[in-house]
């Protein structure tokens, strides 16, 4: 027969073991060396950290953060890699969600402990942004083809989050330009047009997406259409012979993190421990980019805010995630009193101790995305361009300056962290500098005579 002491022991120790595992240090702290690699511009010591499931506790949160740590250093091979490692994890969760939004499951641990001790494949917007981050570092690579299919299963997935919250985000811009202009590469302007018109629904890209309307409007012949756009973004704009458009697609800033909001109400039964996560936004250093090709200088425009649809995305989620730490609370408190029952004082210390210790909101979020991503275009005569590239409150970045071919496509994919501006470019012939100081090899170079 078990003895009230054994019971006791018994009770301590599984109260003290799920305590200890449920005060484990939360998602930021863990990963703080890595976002401190990140933010310093140190990108290999990042991705080798966020690489580490250890560090992470999430496949899909490892090759997230390592994929983007990757193509913010210019690695297209390992941006694609590591994104590609995240995607795998969450495919089996992005299939039931494409079929059925409502019907994604959670485990029971999540109900009796908290959020953390769940499987982590991200929230419907990151799964979304994964596949648009994918697309763009196909398209990094030159794999036209890999970042359509990328962003149309983005496209499906922000879908199917919409869907399942009955809401409209202004999300997928991103995903809508790079299909645009995936499409124009292809020679397939029809196509171009409808993600352009989907960006215009959504109220996104400004004169960015209101331009290409235009243009393609009137390439395409759509007399029908060509009204509404003149009256709205003026004529369609004139561009010199073979002119070539360089296409800048930037991160802006770093994207909100989680913090907990938490409440410990005494009662006269025990203590009820509620917790839920909230978003936390940076104050932004840099509030857009400027791109300098030649003579033609334009400011970038807002594809999709990434911190506002988090954001969103969350509220939505809210009052489920507060029921469930309602339902923790209750039961963690009963199970306070059924040992205060049993065991007197100590018994009913232990539950509450157990209830502090483990009730804690989720905090893993993906934190190397961008705040915002931006977008702009310029058209300059074919021959040789210099291109600048200014982030508007942080960093100024001469690129080089290049021999363009009539017609070609030249992108400029950036990102900006705090001040600091990161910018790659695609395309075009890069030029020797001019005034740039020779290499000193040593030849020719008489070597002093040393006394003996």
């Amino acid at each position: 027969m078990t003895s009230p002491v054994d019971s006791l022991s018994k009770s301590l120790a599984l109260a003290l073991l799920l305590g200890g595992l449920a005060s484990c240090a939360s998602y930021n702290v863990r990963t703080a060396h890595a976002q401190q690699d990140f933010r310093a511009g140190d990108f290999a010591g990042a991705i080798a950290e966020f690489s580490k499931t250890k560090v992470t506790g999430s496949e899909f949160l490892s090759g997230a953060e390592a994929g983007v740590a990757a193509m913010t250093a210019g690695d297209w091979d390992g941006a694609v890699q590591h994104l590609t490692r995240a995607a795998d994890a969450a495919r089996d969760i992005e299939d039931t969600a494409l079929l059925d939004p409502g019907s994604v499951g959670e485990e029971l641990i999540s109900w009796v402990l908290n959020d953390t001790f769940s499987s982590y494949y991200g929230e419907g917007y990151e799964r979304a942004c994964l596949h648009a981050c994918l697309g763009l570092a196909y398209l990094g690579q030159g794999n036209v083809e890999g970042l359509l299919v990328e962003v149309r299963r983005a496209n499906k997935l922000l879908a199917a989050e919409e869907s399942l919250y009955d809401t409209s985000y202004q999300a997928g811009g991103l995903a809508h330009f790079l299909s645009a202009v995936g499409y124009e590469l292809l020679g397939e302007p029809d196509n171009a047009y409808i993600d352009y018109r989907a960006l215009e629904a959504k109220d996104v890209g400004g004169a960015l997406v209101g331009k290409s309307l235009l243009r393609i409007a009137d390439q395409l012949h759509r007399t029908e259409d060509l009204p509404a756009w003149r009256a709205r973004w003026g004529e369609p704009p004139t561009y010199p012979e073979g002119a070539c458009p360089i296409i800048l697609i930037g991160g802006v800033g770093m994207g909100p993190h989680k913090e907990e909001f938490r409440l410990e109400i005494p009662t006269g039964k025990g203590l009820l421990v509620w917790a839920v996560p909230t978003f936390v936004h940076e104050t932004p250093y840099v509030t857009g980019l400027r791109l300098r090709a030649g003579d033609v200088v334009v400011d970038s425009v807002v594809l999709e805010d990434v911190g506002s649809v988090a954001e969103q995305n969350l509220d939505d989620r809210i009052a489920y995630l507060a029921a469930k730490s309602a339902v923790r609370a209750v039961m963690k408190k009963e199970l306070a009193r059924e040992l205060g029952r049993e065991h007197e004082a100590i018994g009913w210390i232990a539950g509450t101790l157990f209830a502090l210790a483990t009730e804690r909101a989720d905090l893993r979020a993906w934190s190397t995305l961008p705040s915002q991503w931006h977008a702009a275009r310029a058209y300059v005569a074919p021959g040789e361009v210099e291109i600048t590239l200014d982030a508007r409150g942080g960093e100024h970045l001469s690129l080089g300056r290049y021999a363009l071919e009539p017609g070609e496509t030249v992108f400029v994919l950036a990102r900006t962290i705090g001040t600091r501006l990161h910018a790659h470019v695609l395309g075009g012939e890069l030029l020797p500098d001019p005034n740039a100081l020779p290499e000193f090899s040593g030849e020719g170079y008489d070597q002093p005579t040393l006394p003996e």
